[in-house]
């Protein structure tokens, strides 16, 4: 009896290790759309957009590691649009009249689609854009968007957001 007792813990044992273990954390991808590619090479500025899109993905995977939402899966994101609360370095380089301390409201679109260990595809829709421009004047030049990023990354990660209908 204790022989076979033993001999299925060890049947066991030996399947489960060989079995690849199941990723706790989903991987993100960002790509910047085609027309904010566009915007950015005509006015905003690539660096500018490329550290967006790096913020985005840090933001969101950081909240996955943290809640465990996708587990194994993949997200694949697409920062669609982007506004800036101040003239980002390009801008101010092309206008010569144009000042730091210009001020707007800001903010970010993100599309996508989250990919479940199981294949399942569930689209994702996100934009967050400030609606009061009384707090802008003391805002540094991406700070709507990345409260957009950390707000949508903050939500997905508690099953908040999928795709707005």
């Amino acid at each position: 009896m204790r022989l076979l007792i033993a001999s299925a813990i060890t049947v066991l044992t030996a399947g489960s290790a060989t079995a690849a273990p199941l990723s706790t954390v989903a991987s993100v991808d960002v790509q910047i759309g085609p027309e904010l590619h566009k915007k950015a090479v005509e006015d905003l500025g690539e660096k500018d957009v490329q550290r967006l899109a790096a913020e985005l993905r840090r933001d969101v995977q950081r909240e996955l590691e943290r809640t465990g939402v996708l587990a194994g899966g993949r997200m694949e994101l697409v920062l669609t649009d982007a506004k800036p609360n101040r003239p980002t370095m390009r801008q101010l380089g092309k206008k010569p009249g144009l000042s730091y301390e210009s001020f707007g409201i800001g903010g970010a679109t993100v599309d996508g689609q989250a990919i479940s260990v199981e294949g399942e595809v569930t689209p994702i829709h996100f934009q967050w854009y400030e609606s009061d421009i009384r707090e802008a004047w003391r805002k540094p030049t991406w700070a709507d968007a990345n409260y957009a990023f950390d707000r949508f990354a903050y939500r997905y990660g508690r099953g908040e957001t999928y795709a707005a209908r």
